[in-house]
């Protein structure tokens, strides 16, 4: 077996270590000993991009935003879902994962970030989200290791109520929101049902062929008649009552 050898190291915003080390071929990105992704292991973030934007599979202009670039997998996905006039943003907090995407990622995906399609949006993608209104068909996140950050403690805003509801105020009609996550939160589900959204929560292989279920992706929209069905989609309760958020845009 090749060794894993540390070729780049990194700072978050919070001062924590972030490490890129490689084996082979093969890539992995930890936070503080922790993992936060693999090359191999990339099979959810496809399916994160294939649910997100399913039901943009006939328009001819849609306008995608993906929070988080990652090691460019949903990116390129997106591209492979989307028609050639697509406009799609992508928002990246660090300026060393951009840099490792072009200088070591790029082999793995086809160079997205080439791809004329493609807006990169360097900062914080609350910000983007926050200042938008009605702009994206589809919202794709993959922030951190999902509602339970671990690079950035101001990602977790977005995993919040306020959060979530500029995510409603920055989707078109009929748009979607599809969040990743690396483990189950119920909590995090009772406040897209309280914002008012229709849910389905797909329980995913981190990588192809794999027989363990490991990461999950939720996909949520105020119009039930576009969510994605398959792939063992559990339909979340609708919640009523005085706590539940209804309408749009507040």
């Amino acid at each position: 077996m090749n060794p894993r050898v540390k070729i780049a190291t990194a700072r978050t915003p919070d001062g924590d270590e972030m490490v890129l080390f490689q084996r082979g071929r093969d890539y992995m990105i930890e936070i503080n000993g922790q993992d936060l992704m693999q090359s191999r292991q990339h099979e959810s973030e496809l399916l994160l991009a294939q649910f997100g934007c399913a039901h943009l599979a006939d328009q001819k202009t849609p306008h995608v935003l993906i929070g988080g670039l990652g090691m460019g997998y949903t990116l390129r996905q997106t591209l492979d879902v989307l028609s050639p006039d697509a406009h799609v943003v992508v928002g990246e907090l660090l300026d060393t994962v951009i840099e490792w995407n072009r200088t070591y990622f790029e082999k793995l995906n086809g160079q997205p970030l080439g791809d004329e399609r493609v807006e990169l949006k360097k900062g914080d993608v609350v910000e983007l989200v926050s200042c938008s209104r009605e702009r994206f068909d589809a919202i794709l996140l993959d922030i951190d290791n999902g509602p339970d950050a671990l690079t950035t403690s101001s990602n977790r805003h977005l995993y919040g109520r306020e959060g979530i509801r500029a995510c409603s105020r920055a989707l078109r009609t009929s748009g979607c929101l599809a969040v990743w996550s690396a483990e189950p939160s119920r909590k995090f589900e009772q406040r897209l049902l309280r914002c008012g959204f229709h849910v389905r929560r797909f329980r995913v292989p981190a990588y192809k062929g794999g027989k363990s279920m490991s990461r999950f992706v939720w996909v949520a929209s105020e119009d039930k008649n576009i969510l994605p069905i398959g792939f063992g989609a559990q339909c979340l309760p609708q919640e009523s009552g005085p706590n539940s958020h209804r309408g749009r845009k507040r």
